[in-house]
């Protein structure tokens, strides 16, 4: 039974993620920001552990799990969270920066860091949900652009520094997905939202699986996930 840390299974992609992965009977993990959001995650997972630490507040990760028990052994760790917040270069205020590349890249750092000595127990995998702004930036997305082109640079360096160690890292770069961070995506553009024009959760999912399921010989190092309609 291979265990699997799950950030942002709360909804959308991570939902999706901690229901397949209990349906093999896997061991899940997730994590919540805090007890709250930890005791709705158990009992819509039923079996799954939790570990409470806000990714807002990355500095403090380490001590949130030195008073808890992260697993010993940890056969994935899936970076699914994110936030986002659109607005002009000129008009984006520190705090918008501050969120998203909290949350989105140094809080994925720094989690990695603190459960690598699991992970390389079982040589395990890392698994980040980047997205198509990871790849190319637009007017409008340079905060969440920024974060997400940081986390590509960091799963291309942790590859190649865990390697020897029998590590993979793939990133998953999803276009727009039916989410409800697309719904709020939406609303900052001042657009109509219909998920039937978007990438079904289910789809990125899938990809994410692919690649935790890809035999020891290879690595899939990279996934891009565009709409199909």
């Amino acid at each position: 039974m291979a265990a699997h840390l799950i950030t942002g299974a709360g909804s959308g992609i991570g939902a999706v993620l901690a229901e397949r992965l209990a349906e093999r009977g896997d061991e899940l993990w997730l994590l919540a920001r805090d007890a709250r959001r930890a005791a709705e995650l158990r009992e819509r997972f039923p079996g799954a552990r939790t570990l409470v630490g806000d990714l807002g507040d990355p500095a403090k990760l380490s001590w949130a799990f030195g008073h808890q028990l992260p697993p010993v052994e940890l056969d994935s760790l899936l970076h699914v969270a994110g936030v986002v917040e659109l607005g002009q270069v000129g008009e984006l205020p520190v705090k918008a920066w501050q969120e998203q590349l909290n949350v989105n890249l140094v809080a994925p750092a720094e989690l990695t860091r603190l459960l690598l000595p699991s992970l390389r127990l079982v040589k395990g995998h890392v698994v980040f949900v980047n997205s198509g702004a990871g790849l190319h930036a637009h007017a409008e997305w340079s905060a969440y652009a920024a974060s997400k082109h940081g986390l590509r640079a960091l799963a291309d360096s942790l590859r190649q520094e865990e390697h020897a160690n029998g590590v993979r890292v793939t990133s998953v770069y999803p276009g727009r997905t039916a989410t409800a961070m697309q719904v709020k995506v939406h609303q900052q553009e001042g657009k109509a939202y219909d998920a039937d024009r978007w990438i079904d959760p289910e789809s990125v999912a899938k990809a994410v699986l692919a690649a935790l399921d890809a035999s020891r010989d290879a690595e899939i190092t990279d996934i891009t996930v565009r709409p199909g309609r």
